[in-house]
């Protein structure tokens, strides 16, 4: 039996992995029919992703993963699928830990196939190299890693540049949360970078630059209580997650459901912006797509790129001069402006994105037209960007009074049924 061999560096030619792949969890494990052979789901997984070879990804939990196979590649792609298998956006996939029991699993891609191509040859090009060169190479001779060699700990002015919302204003006690938390090394748990090999602190510069999303979801586990799924593994530019649906297909369900969404998705902005460790977690931006339901109703934030961070208890580092551009700031979707500074965030900004750009069209004419008149009024006022935050906020309060008596206690809902048989807190 061939393994399948963990996630390559099938475009990025002789060295950096071209895939970021992280694994999450369903909340509750699904029995599923059979998975693919291991024959072909390799060979699908050579033929789709070059998953022939690990290169800098070995030694990562993603790797392992492949080669205990795992993660398997839905049959679904040999017989389906008419389209240049690497033109898909993403692919099916399953997962397991004890190879019993499967759970369903989608490989996305993190970036655009264009934007894919386009940031391999700007690397490429910012060393004078051809078309094709070592990525690996090329990175390592950077004036930043360089920086990151020397260092003993990961601290602000390292992260100086890196697009990501969440290094936007790192305080030292984010920066330490996460090379504890980072999991791709052998001895995770310090705040110093002295047990990092240097493939070690490449790999998390890599992931930073490309995306945080992954680093989002070790540093604030669903373990404890975040509305992020579980952390299983990254490496790269494609991601593996949970198949879930995303919001936008509940657009259209019924009353007691939308409002037992909504209702939940304004709790955990709640929670983004107060909870017990004092950082006031912010999104950039909204869509649909960023949140997913589990098959047992529970809501949760299936991509976190957008969200920033504030360190309310230590505060952020004091404002700093233009910022430089290198290569690791346009390796994600390309070199773009700073964004405006930590201390003009407003309280209320994800719920003013989420009232404007979400919650409409999952409320929409759902209710009896006096209710649905109050939830539209509160929609207007808690989406207004010219109101100020007190008010934002209220309005948002008082649509979670509006929406909680209206969702059912029963089966559809199992991340609080039968709890909430028994008890008004669920």
């Amino acid at each position: 039996m061939k393994p399948l061999l963990g996630p390559g560096a099938a475009a990025l030619r002789l060295g950096w992995p071209a895939q970021l792949l992280w694994v999450s969890a369903l909340s509750s494990a699904v029995s599923l029919p059979a998975p693919p052979s291991p024959r072909t789901s390799s060979s699908l997984g050579r033929s789709v992703l070059g998953l022939d070879k690990c290169n800098a990804c070995i030694g990562t939990s993603i790797c392992k993963k492949f080669f205990k196979e795992e993660i398997r590649f839905d049959s679904w792609l040999a017989t389906h699928v008419q389209l240049p298998l690497g033109s898909l956006p993403s692919y099916p996939a399953n997962y397991s830990d004890d190879s019993k029991t499967w759970r369903p699993a989608e490989i996305a891609r993190l970036v655009s196939t264009q934007q894919h191509e386009v940031s391999d040859r700007r690397i490429c090009a910012s060393a004078a190299a051809p078309k094709t060169c070592s990525i690996e190479r090329v990175l390592r001779k950077t004036g930043r890693f360089q920086k990151w060699l020397q260092a003993k700990r990961l601290t602000p002015d390292l992260v100086q540049g890196l697009p990501s919302p969440l290094l936007r204003c790192p305080s030292q006690r984010l920066l330490d949360r996460v090379v504890r938390r980072y999991a791709e090394v052998a001895d995770a748990g310090s705040i110093f970078m002295d047990h990092f090999t240097d493939r070690d602190k490449l790999r998390l510069l890599y992931t930073l630059a490309v995306n945080a999303h992954p680093i989002l979801l070790q540093i604030f586990p669903g373990a404890e209580g975040w509305p992020l799924p579980k952390y299983l593994g990254s490496c790269g530019r494609f991601l593996v997650s949970t198949s879930t649906s995303p919001l936008r297909d509940f657009y259209a369900a019924p009353p007691d459901q939308a409002a037992d969404l909504a209702h939940q998705l304004l709790r955990i902005l709640e929670s983004l912006r107060s909870n017990d460790l004092n950082y006031f977690l912010y999104f950039t931006r909204v869509d649909a797509s960023m949140f997913g339901i589990f098959n047992n109703g529970h809501l949760f934030i299936r991509d976190a790129s957008a969200l920033g961070v504030i360190d309310r208890q230590e505060g952020s580092p004091a404002a700093r001069a233009a910022e430089s551009q290198d290569i690791f700031s346009c390796l994600g979707t390309g070199c773009q402006a700073p964004p405006p500074p930590c201390d003009a965030v407003p309280e209320g900004q994800s719920v003013v994105l989420v009232c404007r750009q979400v919650l409409p069209a999952l409320l929409r004419g759902k209710f009896p037209p006096a209710v649905q008149e109050r939830i539209d009024g509160l929609l207007a006022t808690c989406g207004d960007t010219a109101r100020p935050d007190p008010e934002v906020l209220e309005a948002a309060g008082q649509l979670q009074s509006i929406l909680r008596p209206l969702r059912t206690c029963d089966p559809r809902f199992a991340y609080r049924y039968p709890d909430c048989r028994y008890n008004d807190k669920f």
